[in-house]
């Protein structure tokens, strides 16, 4: 579970927008040109794979978009891994959208604390996560900066030994001369319908594994969706009660306004039944 952080901007320890830039750049090998390119939500679940691998479907981001909704449905699978994570933080997703400095400045010197409250040190490939995708509308701003030491930056990828043609020849074994069985008769063709065989199990396989996939994303996005209605629905049911009850406390000598209020509360579309009420149950003796 996720360690909850609490700190606001009044803090002594915030960064400037620049410094802030080049840490998301440096961790992120992204090409973020100005905070307000953060409004894509993207940086912040890569952020979320990083802290805790597997909390955020990567496959499903949009990295690289100019398209709001997309921008919406970014924020909401970031949502849904702070769900996940137990993390207690309602995310403003309608003003951070909008792409303005304010809102997604204040909201990235939160989840840089998070960040540092958070982060382990391991080592994270965030070019290699996202399958090569670009991050970022600018040329971003690169390098590892002055102060990204000591604050919770992901730590440089380490890269394996380089191996050299040398070296490669210096370790490739001898080959011993073995003479090789003579093939029997019919032999080639059973091995060949066994490699076709395996290699259609393999690739319907592997057809089964993505549609899995692409079901399951597909129920989490209803779920996320059903969700969202829901809450709307909960939202104005009880906007209209109080307006009901309110227009009820005049019922002794309603004015027009109320009446017609109330009219409009009550009306019915054409073919409409309300549900049949259900008797109470009558008590055995």
């Amino acid at each position: 579970m996720a360690v909850n952080v609490y700190s606001t901007n009044v803090t002594t320890d915030n960064l400037s927008r620049h410094d802030m830039l080049s840490w998301v750049n440096d961790c992120l090998r992204s090409q973020f040109s100005k905070i307000e390119e953060l409004c894509t939500g993207a940086a912040y679940c890569q952020y979320m794979d990083m802290l805790f691998p597997g909390s955020v479907p990567m496959k499903r981001v949009k990295f690289r978009t100019n398209l709001e909704h997309e921008y919406i449905q970014n924020f909401k699978i970031l949502q849904a891994a702070f769900k996940k994570m137990s993390v207690d933080k309602i995310i403003p997703i309608d003003r951070l959208i909008k792409g303005r400095f304010q809102d997604n400045f204040e909201f990235l010197q939160w989840f840089k604390k998070f960040f540092d409250a958070n982060y382990d040190g391991r080592d994270y490939d965030a070019v290699l996560a996202r399958e090569n995708l670009p991050m970022g509308m600018g040329s971003g701003s690169g390098g590892v900066s002055g102060i990204a030491k000591g604050n919770g930056i992901a730590a440089p990828i380490k890269k394996g030994p380089i191996v050299s043609s040398t070296s490669r020849d210096k370790i490739r074994p001898i080959a011993k001369s073995v003479p090789q069985p003579k093939p029997q008769l019919g032999g080639g063709i059973a091995n060949r319908s066994l490699q076709n065989a395996n290699s259609n199990k393999s690739s319907n396989s592997s057809v089964t594994n993505q549609q899995i996939e692409e079901l399951t994303n597909q129920v989490t996005d209803m779920r996320l969706h059903l969700e969202g209605l829901e809450k709307e629905r909960d939202f104005y049911f009880s906007k209209l009660r109080d307006i009901e009850i309110l227009c009820q406390e005049d019922e002794g000598n309603p004015t027009p306004l109320v009446s017609k209020i109330l009219e409009i509360l009550y009306a019915t579309e054409d073919g409409f039944a309300p549900p049949d009420e259900i008797p109470p149950e009558e008590e055995e003796y």
